[in-house]
């Protein structure tokens, strides 16, 4: 038992070690006043735990002996109901709160919008995702017919973090083929294309929303974001996670999540 205290107390050494030496890194090549709190709150973090783990192996080694117990004459035990507790369950209790306070200690107290994206996708190595309603600022084929096709600003942000982290689709009815030359261009104008992460060969267009139904399907993603009840209640049973776009949220099923718009869901 000694040595498994002695073994945990050296990795959170050496992953404290490791943390810090990074954080002063960074606070020499860029003198950021916030990673000098860093450092300092780190410092605290490592005589709390130090000062937990000496009074845990402390109370481990200085534990009294158990007297041993008087023979019964009876052969049965006359305490059947004591609780008898294994050594060590104490201080192992105080090993793991020390450890949890190292973990909470490392999580980003703000973290970044990729993570963020990360944490919400969890597996989501592969999106799909319509584009009007979502990534579009127009709503149906009509719109974009009529209309040049423009990338909603807020959304773009998130698009990139996603492109990032998962392999994006995006996908689209149309009624022509001025549609399609409409929103390709929009997208490029908008430096969707510029990080290297989505091409051109991943925007995918048919006519109808079967179709584009249909393109889910082949592709089986892990995540599907759409805006249109329809699609999303039919492939709730075939794809893992959804996201709903939808200004007033409902809940379709149980793996389906709504939000007003993608970029709220990530909270943008």
């Amino acid at each position: 038992m000694a040595d498994s205290s002695k073994n945990d107390l050296l990795h959170l050494i050496k992953r404290i070690g490791a943390y810090l030496s990074t954080k002063v890194s960074k606070f020499l090549n860029i003198q950021d006043l916030r990673s000098f709190w860093a450092i300092a709150g780190l410092a605290v973090a490592v005589i709390y735990t130090w000062r937990v783990l000496r009074t845990s192996n402390g109370s481990r080694s200085k534990q009294p002996k158990r007297p041993a117990p008087a023979p019964s004459t009876s052969g049965f035990n006359t305490h059947p109901n004591e609780n008898v507790l294994p050594s060590g369950v104490g201080s192992s209790s105080k090993d793991s709160r020390a450890q949890s306070a190292i973990d909470e200690f490392f999580q980003p107290a703000n973290p970044t919008l990729g993570q963020i994206v990360r944490q919400k996708l969890g597996d989501g190595r592969k999106v799909t995702c319509r584009l009007l309603g979502v990534i579009l600022e127009e709503n149906t084929p009509e719109e974009l017919q009529q209309n040049q096709a423009t990338v909603r600003s807020s959304v773009l942000e998130v698009l990139l973090e996603i492109t990032k982290y998962s392999d994006l689709y995006l996908m689209e009815s149309v009624l022509d083929d001025e549609s399609e030359k409409k929103v390709l261009t929009a997208l490029e104008n908008a430096g969707v294309f510029t990080s290297g992460d989505l091409v051109k060969d991943k925007v995918l267009f048919c006519s109808t929303e079967k179709g584009r139904m249909s393109f889910v399907r082949q592709l089986e993603p892990d995540w599907h974001i759409d805006s249109n009840p329809e699609i999303t209640s039919q492939l709730a049973r075939f794809i893992k996670h959804q996201l709903h776009i939808k200004t007033e949220p409902e809940r379709i099923a149980s793996n389906v999540f709504t939000s007003s718009s993608l970029e709220q869901f990530f909270g943008v």
